[in-house]
């Protein structure tokens, strides 16, 4: 019998099941996702699954008050002002699932922060996210939408000259140092370990589609299939980081996402599909004739572009997310739209009338997309409210064109600043994930600029 009502809407009945249908699974991880997107939470055993759906499980506030290496940033609120008292942690319904491959089996169950009241916690990401799906249902609005994953495949062990090097294939151990970008052969020689992602993914319910060798070596892609529920979809793209690492680890080699792993080649996108559906299922973004594009479509492109600079931050969080943005290196510099054309931040894809969508370009895969998402969303929700025009389509070239674009920071620094007076990001995301996500920036710009690199000592040690 539940003790108390959960505000997540999760019910015993579903873990009951779960522990029939798999008397084999001993553990369960629990996870929360903080502002950088890192799953933080616990193992339980599987005598305390009932008791986490009865009662949920208490979590101190300060686990979204983290920065990237773990460490407390005060700035948030969420440490001492707040005495580091407990909140309550639910599990989320339908995210309780088997994990592939491991020993002993064990489960995953997502989960999100509420007070002991059960009202959300406002620095949860995910409740970031529901705030602008109901005001878009408010506003007789549903969005859709798919993110695309890319990552690179490494060796555990560095190069000589100290650089990440290529994973071996760990069919035959056959290496290649080449951009084997759309090779199908080359893909054939992580068949095993991919096999275990497609595995991995299906217990967890997520279809994960195409399989591509990117334009870098070592660098692939996944896309996942386009959801209803755009909370589902980036769910997906949560879940599917975390088996691709555990699977990757299995198999010998490291999945890196980081934005930027090797300043010679391209690097990971996080590409954000997105369509709006009204209450009667209609997509609204498709045009009565092809290419004649209709108002809705050009004010949601309005919308992303005019606040684009100042949601950088969210799209680039890290120091070395900036180093993936250089031209004719398929990220976007500048806020441009463009029909079938990559080298433009807000793409519309070709292909069938019906799927209409945009392709939001900017954001790195070491971002996190229940924020993207959240900020995607606020940006067409601006621009369908302001009716904004986006300017003119860029033909061509993207890297050359985005003279007249709104302007977008330099770099992080600029996009922290940029992010931290931005009323349209505090909106967004609300002024609670605001604080606690640019204090966490802040920190962390912080800590990369009083360590003392090997680039200060390879350019200054003998020459200054």
């Amino acid at each position: 019998m539940n003790t108390r009502p959960s505000p997540s809407s999760s019910t015993v009945a579903e873990a009951e099941a779960f522990l029939a249908a798999h008397p084999e699974i001993e553990a369960f991880d629990i996870v929360l996702h903080d502002s950088n997107g890192i799953g933080r939470g616990k193992i339980i055993r599987r005598a305390e699954l009932l008791s986490f759906y009865n009662n949920g499980r208490h979590l101190p506030i300060s686990i979204l008050g983290l920065d990237i290496c773990g460490e407390d940033v005060h700035e948030t609120g969420l440490i001492w002002d707040q005495g580091d008292g407990d909140l309550r942690a639910w599990p989320i319904p339908g995210t309780l699932v088997p994990l592939h491959n491991t020993i002993p089996p064990r489960g995953e169950v997502l989960m999100s922060l509420y007070d002991l009241e059960g009202r959300p916690m406002p620095s949860d990401p995910r409740h970031a996210l529901q705030r602008q799906v109901d005001a878009l249902a408010a506003e007789g609005l549903t969005p859709a939408g798919a993110f695309e994953l890319e990552f690179f495949l490494l060796a555990k062990e560095r190069g000589p000259d100290g650089k990440v090097q290529p994973a071996r294939d760990v069919l035959d151990g056959r290496a290649s140092t080449r951009t084997e970008v759309y090779s199908v052969d080359h893909l054939h020689g992580m068949l095993p370990l991919f096999s275990d992602i497609y595995a991995g993914a299906a217990k967890a319910g997520i279809t994960a589609e195409t399989l591509i060798s990117e334009y870098a070596p070592g660098q692939y892609e996944l896309t996942l299939h386009y959801r209803t529920d755009v909370m589902q979809a980036a769910d997906d793209l949560m879940r599917l980081k975390r088996i691709v690492r555990a699977q990757a680890r299995a198999h010998g080699v490291t999945a890196c996402f980081m934005a930027k792993p090797n300043e010679d080649y391209a690097g990971s996108g996080m590409h954000f599909h997105v369509s709006m559906m009204d209450d009667n299922g209609k997509n609204v973004f498709v045009e009565e004739q092809e290419g004649a594009w209709n108002a809705a479509i050009l004010h949601a492109l309005g919308g992303l572009r005019a606040t684009m600079g100042e949601s950088m931050l969210v799209f680039a969080p890290h120091a070395n997310s900036w180093r993936r943005f250089a031209a004719q290196s398929y990220a976007p510099v500048s806020p441009t739209w463009g029909v079938n054309n990559r080298s433009v931040a807000l793409r519309i894809p070709a292909g069938d009338i019906r799927a209409r969508r945009i392709e939001h370009r900017p954001a790195g895969v070491d971002a996190n997309p229940y924020l993207v998402a959240a900020t995607v969303l606020a940006g067409i929700r601006h621009g369908l409210q302001h009716k904004i025009d986006p300017g003119p389509e860029t033909v061509g070239n993207g890297y050359e064109d985005g003279q007249d674009a709104p302007a977008i920071p330099l770099d992080w620094r600029q996009a922290i600043e940029a992010a931290k007076g931005s009323a349209f990001l505090k909106e967004a995301l609300g002024e609670d994930m605001h604080r606690t996500f640019t204090a966490v920036k802040s920190a962390e710009y912080a800590r990369v600029m009083r360590t003392v690199s090997e680039v200060d000592f390879d350019l200054y040690l003998h020459t200054v």
